[in-house]
């Protein structure tokens, strides 16, 4: 066994950089640099007490332990999750290769091209499956993209209905109870009015109803014609949300053809593990009139500079940090990981597999249906694809089913005392359908007849499709195993990823993502586990989670933690639910007022307005620091009335402000709660605490502090921390008991992205407290180093009392910008020919770049990226003395892709050695880009979001 710790392994610099490192900073040990940079008024006394690291050997033996106590039964409950055969081509190219797993969101489309087609491609798929003109690229689970589709309909009204405030939604009875108990939470927020009915009775009326929601097939298993019923709710100028499944619409007619105006639903069953919950890719579609008020990312057709197709994420003006309090959604990180994988099933299965898939699926359901119906059984949904329901004959009850089913190794869907169903999936075989014959037949007392798949389908014409889909070239080329491989591969190399070089993404946290953590997701006892099994078929996970919440507990310094928010932005939702629930459990639901400093990242107003919050702007000072006298002005202002303040700690500006604990004093004396948004909890862990300074709640983003994958834009995973007196308001969960007052529900599953938390429960047991209390200090020392290094070329624009940054620095690029023309973008966009990321552009301050290097990165790397700067300050000097055209040099033309270099015709004032090996080291590991500089306005101007042939645009 190696003599390496893993915390070695972790963390980038070697014991003699780290020397060389402070020498640069003017002091003699890592300790004197942490004690000028954290204020000593909220440093932790005690070291973490979560015990010392161990082995990466110790580790997968510790895991592999906690997966045998998961047992994996043939389980057909359905409720949105089904068995599926992940293709091992997927799995090994795509799930398990770094390329796709640690790259960042796609916002630098020149070095994204490869995920930005895997997600144009599920686009694709999701607009061809559900008959819709346009679609998103994944949201966070169908439940909270059945919330979204709520607020869209509600912020679309009609100019009558806004008049006459017509406040109320319709929603089928017949919906996803996970689904409803996450509407009910969103609605709660922003006083939208709820109305469950039975589909077949409703009575729309438009002087109340703004909109309806469906499921199709419902809860039940029924499929409906909802064509009439849609024509009278658009008669009288409503909108219709459908809930949906997508193999099912391989089969039935889509909702885009009997009217929808928004289609949703999850992804899962397209070849993405049910992995107890999460993460799954949402699908979120609508028609093209809607678009520009759809929530989420769009991945668009565009074009760069010479007018080659180029891809880039569409309507990016939509992202919270620039609507802040005016946003529609609080959508951040979404599922790109998940939804590439989805989209990549639909590639390599094309229409004709699919099509297959799902007739398979029905002709089982149709054969066990006929032969239930043969030993008297009484079926309760005529028409159905998959699923089944029943009532048992008298005598037996479900009781007795269930105990003989769980010996027999099945999991069935019970409902009641007589009542059971069964959900056919993709993993289904005919010897699976005869064990379920069987034992039913033996329940009943009933002789056990033969299966006959020889039946014809249980759905009339007029619900069949017959539209065809999915004929797009890349549905239908790459269907053996190589060609897929290849086109992976293909996608891959067009793409930057931790694989490549340092992501130095201020805010985001770009580390290592540990293999040996990654390792168990994979294993059929974590992915292959239905959420709502019995809690003692997932007693492995459960151990493992409580172990975690604990360990989380321990490092924010609060009394518990919730796992069910399922990214960041969910997380600061879900927060600030819990102080609205603690306010009105107080009497006190009146206090609406949420304080947020005018620095902080967007998703904090954005989230505030979901919570039903008014959003009030605290300024900053010229030091970037919250300006204490107008907070204190304001907290008074709003005393009776206030709910929270939302901080981020250290300041999204990257700076360790002193008077922390003064503001959260300030805050509790006029009744409110102090939020503290835990983007930068990756300088924190191990030497201060959210608990420790003050805070009441705090998210966690377990994608960035806690070594999950961004995974090209989620999954991201946002856990909540909360004092003592706010536990009994953390969500819960209307299906299954995860010992929580079931107030409150923000995910579909109870405990969120369950499948990825192996990944962070890996981290912290093998970094142990003093590992964890390392990276803080490493991330710090990192951060600095790039500053000293870097504050004679472009100025440091914040630091803390004693001139420290904490684990981000920004770069003032504006006097140059003044001084020469070249902008932050074109540094961004050059940055790209040294095979570098750009830094986070232009937040939180205009005309700036935000960079953090993190603990991983090793000094090799940051000095690559220091020289890099620098000689791009060079490059800009060259233009201002006038060595270099204002126009046409090597900024303002960045980035140069390969078709440049190469093309017959180079009419630039520098040479093409110049634009693509502005150093030495670039020769060795050059990353070629495959498309220049995209036009973004044009991509607006032009909104086309799926991969139909370029000539077509």
């Amino acid at each position: 066994m190696s003599h390496f710790q893993f915390v070695d392994r972790h963390i980038g610099p070697r014991k003699a950089d780290v020397d060389l490192m402070l020498e640069k900073l003017g002091v003699s040990s890592l300790d004197e640099l942490i004690n000028q940079t954290v204020p000593a008024s909220i440093r932790l006394k005690e070291p973490l007490n979560l015990g010392d690291g161990i082995s990466e050997d110790a580790y997968l033996q510790r895991i592999r332990e906690l997966a045998m106590k998961n047992r994996v039964l043939k389980t057909y409950i359905g409720m949105g999750y089904y068995g599926t055969h992940t293709p091992s081509v997927i799995i090994r190219n795509v799930l398990e290769n770094p390329v796709w797993y640690t790259s960042y969101t796609p916002y630098q489309a020149e070095i994204s091209q490869g995920r930005l087609e895997a997600l144009l491609n599920f686009q694709t798929m999701v607009s061809e499956l559900t008959a819709m003109e346009v679609a998103n690229a994944s949201l966070l689970d169908e439940a909270t993209a059945a919330g979204e589709a709520l607020i869209m309909m509600y912020n679309t009204r009609s100019k009558d209905q806004l008049k006459s405030d017509v406040n109320t939604c319709l929603i089928d009875e017949a919906i996803w109870p996970q689904t409803r108990a996450v509407i009910e939470t969103r609605a709660l927020g922003l006083g939208i009015d709820l109305e469950f009915v039975n589909a077949s009775e409703l009575n729309y009326n438009p002087k109340v109803h703004f909109g309806l929601i469906l499921q199709y097939p419902d809860a039940m298993g029924r499929v409906s014609d909802y064509r009439s019923l849609v024509n009278t709710v658009h008669d009288a100028g409503g909108k219709v949300a459908v809930a949906t499944d997508l193999i099912a619409l391989c089969m039935l007619v889509p909702p885009g053809e009997w009217g929808a105006d928004i289609v949703f639903g999850s992804s899962q069953r397209m070849g993405v593990p049910m992995a107890y919950g999460g993460p799954h890719a949402a699908f979120f579609a609508t028609r093209d009139e809607l678009k520009r008020s759809m929530p989420g990312r769009i991945i668009g057709v565009s074009k760069d500079v010479h007018g080659n197709p180029a891809l880039r994420m569409a309507l990016q003006t939509r992202e919270q940090h620039i609507k802040r309090e005016k946003a529609t959604s609080n959508i951040c990180t979404a599922q790109a990981l998940l939804a590439t994988m989805a989209g990549f099933y639909a590639v390599y299965h094309g229409p004709e597999g699919l099509k297959g898939i799902a007739s398979r699926i029905h002709r089982y359901a149709c054969a066990l249906a006929a032969a239930l119906e043969h030993i008297g059984l009484d079926r309760q949904n005529k028409q159905f694809f998959d699923t089944l329901h029943y009532k048992l004959p008298k005598g037996p009850t479900s009781e007795k089913l269930r105990n003989m089913a769980l010996s027999r190794g099945i999991n069935l869907l019970y409902t009641g005392v007589s009542q059971f169903g069964i959900s056919i999936d993709e993993t289904t075989t005919l010897k699976d359908v005869e064990e379920l014959l069987a034992l039913i037949s033996e329940c009943i007392g009933a002789e056990t007849p033969v299966v006959s798949t020889e039946v014809s389908t249980a759905l009339p014409q007029s619900l069949l499709r017959t539209s065809e889909f999915m004929k797009q070239e890349v549905f239908n080329r790459y269907h053996s195993e190589t060609e897929m491989m290849r086109y992976i591969k293909r996608l891959d190399r067009k793409d930057v990823s931790l694989a490549h070089s340092m992501i130095p993404l201020g805010s985001c946290t770009m580390k290592l993502n540990p293999a040996t953590a990654m390792f168990a997701i994979t294993w059929p006892e974590f992915a292959n586990l239905h959420p709502f099994v019995p809690l003692d078929q997932a007693q492995g996970y459960h151990e493992m989670m409580s172990d975690l919440r604990s360990d989380l507990a321990k490092i924010t310094g609060f009394a518990d933690v919730s796992l069910q928010p399922n990214s960041g932005a969910n997380g600061e939702y879900s927060g600030l639910m819990v102080i609205r629930a603690w306010h009105e459990h107080r009497g006190e639901g009146h206090r609406n007022v949420a304080l947020i400093p005018a620095s902080a990242h967007g998703t904090n107003p954005a989230s505030a307005v979901m919570a039903g919050l008014k959003v009030v702007v605290v300024d900053c000072d010229d030091k970037g620091n919250i300006d204490m006298e107008d907070l204190r002005s304001k907290v008074e202002e709003y005393s009776d009335i206030l709910a929270c303040v939302i901080v981020t700690y250290p300041s999204t500006h990257g700076v360790f402000e002193a008077s922390i604990r003064e503001l959260c004093d300030m805050v509790h004396k006029h009744g409110g709660q102090v939020y503290m948004d835990g983007a930068n909890m990756n300088a924190q862990v191990g030497l201060s605490s959210p608990g420790f300074i003050g805070a009441d709640v705090c998210h966690l983003n377990l994608h960035k502090t806690f070594a999950i994958p961004h995974g090209g834009g989620g999954p991201g995973v946002g856990p909540i921390g909360v004092a003592p007196h706010l536990v009994d308001f953390l969500p819960g969960h209307p299906v299954i008991d995860n010992r929580r007052p079931a107030t409150l529900t923000v995910a579909a599953a109870p405990w969120g992205s369950a499948g990825v938390l192996p990944i962070t429960y890996g981290y912290i047991k093998m970094m142990g407290g003093d590992g964890l209390t390392m990276a803080s200090k490493i991330a710090i020392l990192n951060a600095n180093y790039i500053a000293a290094s870097l504050d004679s070329e472009f100025n440091v624009l914040y630091k803390g009392e004693n001139g420290r940054v904490a684990h981000e620095l920004i770069l003032d690029c504006r006097p140059i910008k003044h001084e020469s023309g070249v902008s932050e973008l074109d540094i961004a966009k050059r940055l790209m020919d040294y095979g570098f990321h750009a830094p986070t552009l232009s937040f939180p301050v205009a005309g700036t770049l935000m960079v953090e290097p993190t603990e991983s990165e090793s000094k090799a790397e940051l000095d690559r990226f220091i020289e890099a700067i620098r000689n791009i300050r060079q490059e800009i000097a060259e233009v201002i003395e006038g060595v270099a055209d204002k126009e046409d040099n090597v900024l303002k033309n960045a980035p140069h892709s390969q078709y440049d270099i190469v093309s017959d015709e180079w009419n630039h004032k520098y040479s093409r050695e110049k634009a693509a090996y502005p150093l030495p080291w670039v020769r060795t590991n050059k990353f070629w880009l495959s498309v220049s500089r995209v036009d973004d306005a044009w991509g607006d101007r032009n909104l086309f979001c799926s991969c139909d042939p370029i000539s077509n645009y």
